[in-house]
């Protein structure tokens, strides 16, 4: 019998916000109390996770007094103490104050972007202070409801300003840090600027310092647009550019569901686990998502259990797939190359052009050939449902 107990080197993480979501949503008020900061890593550290994360303001509530600040992040650092829980990530909370009601970094007011600087470099402090490596931008509220209200161009401008700002103060003060920016099509706004993983890479190659940005891509945004996930997380990781990674599931073209890591679209999850393991990923494993509104604080630890479990099942499930011999065959079928054509490797030269130049193909030949997709697809649904 496997075993699918989490362990340190899984390196899988929560939130704050993850299992310290009330079951709050536009339609219903809180089913569950919020625990406290403290008390979070302790359920955390029951439930066998590695680390967890924060905005700003879920440590530190934005109208703390200076005394209460201290006592919050006392408390937080002896319940990381205690369970050997660490801080890998933390990011800003530049989206539900009434102040960014019409943005932060893009925001038409010079004074709320100002704002939105100052916010983010305090918060800078305090995640490195707790042991961040990496700092998570999402652009929540970087969008407009009726495109009259922003010059796009202007908006992006002001988006490579901050970061470019942001960037420059992190070095200034010497911290090792980096930064992953998030994509997400809608929701809070009507259209989010910078909306996927493609439009952020083609965006951090503008930046003052792209070496430091990569992208945190998470399964919902990009299902939300009923894209493909896992391309968007290869294309970042082909990039050298995949710096974190925000597990969930939802289903393609809803609202932001933050469902259980493969509630929903499990074959999906298998494919982008076997590319995280299979590629040797060693960042963090974090799980942006929520436990239904059904659920009480029980039910939330059964939400983060089955998040990591799951996660496992399908690693598993991969080593599976990766060791069955009827399925290796078929891919060495399926990707046969007979070194006919090796001389196209090293790319273009004038004697790869002439020679290809001088090939022949059997153009209906292998327009008529089966390549068994179908046999590898039901292999594959055969090594998840366990039959194989």
């Amino acid at each position: 019998m496997a075993d699918y107990t989490p362990k340190p080197e899984h390196k899988f993480t929560f939130g704050l916000w993850t299992v310290g979501n009330p079951g709050r949503d536009p339609f219903g008020e809180p089913v569950r109390q919020r625990p406290q900061p403290h008390e979070l890593v302790h359920l955390l550290g029951e439930v066998g996770a590695y680390g967890v994360n924060f905005h700003d303001n879920d440590l530190v509530p934005i109208d703390a007094n200076p005394t209460e600040r201290d006592q919050i992040l006392k408390d937080f650092r002896q319940a990381l103490d205690a369970t050997g829980l660490v801080v890998p990530m933390a990011t800003t909370n530049l989206f539900a104050d009434p102040i960014f009601k019409d943005g932060a970094f893009t925001s038409n007011d010079v004074r709320v972007r100002a704002f939105a600087l100052q916010k983010t470099m305090q918060a800078i402090d305090l995640g490195v202070s707790l042991g961040a490596r990496t700092y998570v931008f999402w652009g929540g509220r970087e969008g407009t409801e009726i495109d009259a209200s922003k010059n796009p161009v202007d908006a992006i401008k002001r988006y490579r300003e901050a970061i470019n700002f942001l960037t420059a103060y992190v070095i200034d003060q010497g911290y090792d840090l980096k930064f992953a920016l998030e994509p997400k099509p809608n929701e809070p706004r009507s259209d989010i600027y910078l909306p996927t993983v493609g439009s952020l890479l083609a965006f951090i190659t503008t930046l003052d310092h792209p070496e430091m940005v990569g992208v945190n891509p998470e399964v919902a945004h990009e299902h939300m647009a009923g894209l493909n996930f896992l391309h968007a997380v290869a294309q970042a990781w082909e990039a050298g550019k995949l710096f974190h990674i925000d597990l969930n599931d939802q289903k393609f073209a809803r609202y932001d569901q933050d469902f259980r890591f493969g509630a929903e679209m499990i074959k999906q999850a298998f494919y982008l686990v076997k590319f995280l393991e299979d590629v040797g990923y060693t960042g963090m494993r974090h799980f942006d998502a929520h436990a239904y509104r059904t659920e009480d604080l029980e039910g939330v630890k059964d939400f983060a259990r089955g998040c990591m479990r799951t996660y496992l099942i399908l690693k598993d499930k991969a080593a599976r797939f990766n060791a069955d011999t009827e399925i290796q065959q078929l891919l060495a079928e399926i990707n046969a190359d007979d070194g006919s054509f090796s001389f196209l490797n090293d790319g273009f030269s004038p004697q790869a052009a002439q020679r290809l130049r001088e090939a022949s193909f059997d153009r209906p030949g292998l327009g008529a050939r089966g390549l068994a997709y179908e046999r590898l697809d039901q292999l594959t649904v055969e090594i998840l449902l366990g039959v194989r």
